[in-house]
């Protein structure tokens, strides 16, 4: 059987069986939503099929966005715990919604004593299925044979390790090299491999790496380039004779910028009224531990460089920074951070008055992280296109916040925003806010920077943002 033929078939079986686990969601809802609104299961003849089944359909609707906000379904590529967990939340979202949505319908509240035992079936039936899905996901895919080619030390550290992830079973690094030469010199090389990993090498190198995956059917996975994100935000163009595409700093749509005004102002102003117990507690707590002030109020960057004091709940030491020297967090190992600070992070707490910051019309809900300037400043000497993330207003949570971590190098930080940049909308701004919740169960997306460093930058081997052939080193 050839290859893409077997994929097609893998392909085919995997879709069956996130069908039969998203019928059967919808399946259990069913029968609970109609004990819940009847009392009991009904007769056949006493239903009334065309509202339940107005409401099951909405359910699934909901189902479905929250799947793709999640990648409940990423099997092979997951942790049994982060798919169970992504599949739960997608069933809690939608359950939630749909309650709140017809008890609003109903002007009354009903006990939502049905739902919670469905959400509790749910969360054995998630278990189960994804241990059984990424079980079946590796039994239809033997581990492939892969080479790991890299340009320079810091692109081979951006790549990460598979070791100890799911990945390990689908992709045995049996070679790396270390190469930034020509594709003509390296084809004999990779000849043999089913799967190819390329880090930083230079763009004659990789498009050829690019064409021959494609002739030959072989995995190829790439870490972008930012000329590469960028590209993907350009506009096709047929005024020519040629194909052609078109790229200018962000245009953002009028109605795409009201909407998303009012949706700001709107929730944060209700997130301050119904989190105000929160903020009291907290506040209370901060005072009482050493008395000094409850909020901390720092410059940051937003769109166009535009400065503002961003609010947040102080969780270190009033004398955090009495060197005078900015730094970013190293997590769980900085002595700055106080024991009622080192809660208020776990929880997230700090990050709430931003809030007012948002209200006001400084920050958005979702967009890139604002940056200390002193910090901006130290990035921009070694990678000036860190400048582009300012083509937007400065956010809350962001593809960076999701997909990232707080020390996530800042090239890479860079891509995940301008991936935010050229995919702007509604519905993407929706998806990050409810990915967010995901992270929230991640303790390592919290992840300082290491003992002694005050950036995310590695200066001793920082990438080349140009991308040119040559290796950038500043310090």
């Amino acid at each position: 059987m050839l290859r893409s033929d077997n994929d097609y078939l893998v392909k085919t079986k995997m879709f069956c069986l996130k069908a039969l686990h998203f019928i059967l969601t919808c399946v259990l809802f069913y029968i609970v939503w109609l004990n819940f609104r009847y009392n009991e299961f009904p007769q056949v003849k006493d239903v009334g099929f065309r509202y339940n089944y107005l409401v099951t359909a909405g359910f699934a609707a909901l189902l479905a966005f929250f799947n793709q906000t999640y990648n409940s379904y990423l099997f092979g590529y997951s942790q049994i715990r982060t798919l169970a967990l992504a599949q739960f939340l997608s069933q809690l979202f939608s359950v939630g919604i749909i309650y709140f949505a017809v008890s609003l319908g109903w002007n009354h509240f009903e006990s939502p004593g049905l739902f919670f035992l469905l959400v509790l079936g749910y969360i054995i039936l998630d278990v189960v299925f994804s241990f059984v899905g990424n079980s079946v996901y590796f039994r239809l895919n033997p581990s492939r044979k892969t080479i790991l080619i890299y340009r320079n030390k810091q692109d081979r550290k951006r790549f990460g390790s598979i070791t100890g992830k799911p990945t390990e079973k689908l992709y045995k690094i049996v070679k790396e090299i270390q190469f930034d030469g020509t594709f003509e010199e390296l084809r004999d090389r990779i000849a043999g491999y089913d799967a190819i990993f390329v880090a930083g090498v230079n763009s004659h190198c990789r498009n050829g790496i690019l064409k021959y995956c494609e002739e030959n059917n072989i995995r190829g996975f790439f870490l972008p380039h930012i000329g590469d994100v960028i590209m993907q935000g350009a506009e096709h163009l047929q005024a020519f004779d040629s194909p052609v595409m078109m790229v200018r700093r962000k245009q953002i749509k009028p109605e795409y910028r009201i909407c998303k005004r009012i949706f700001d102002a709107l929730f944060a102003a209700v997130g301050l009224i119904i989190l105000s117990p929160v903020f009291l507690i907290t506040a209370i707590a901060i005072k009482a531990y050493d008395h000094g002030p409850v909020f901390y109020k720092q410059v940051r960057l937003t769109k166009d460089s535009k400065k503002f004091k961003i609010i947040k709940f102080r969780s270190m030491r009033v004398d955090a920074e009495k060197d005078g020297v900015a730094r970013l967090s190293s997590g769980d190992n900085d002595d700055r951070i106080t024991p009622v600070g080192k809660v208020v992070r776990k929880c997230r707490l700090d990050e709430l008055p931003q809030l007012w910051n948002i209200m006001v019309g400084e920050m958005s809900f979702v967009g890139p992280r604002p940056e200390r300037p002193e910090i901006a400043e130290q990035y921009y000497k070694t990678m000036p296109d860190f400048q582009l993330r300012l083509q937007v207003k400065a956010g809350l949570t962001g593809y960076a916040q999701v997909y990232g971590k707080y020390n996530t190098d800042p090239y890479e930080k860079l891509e995940f925003d301008l991936m935010y940049i050229n995919n702007m909308s509604m519905l993407t701004d929706l998806e990050l806010i409810f990915a967010t919740f995901g992270i929230l169960f991640l303790p390592e997306s919290t992840e300082g920077v290491d003992v002694g460093q005050t950036t995310a930058m590695d200066y001793e081997n920082a990438a080349d943002s140009t991308e040119n052939d040559t290796e950038t080193v500043t310090k």
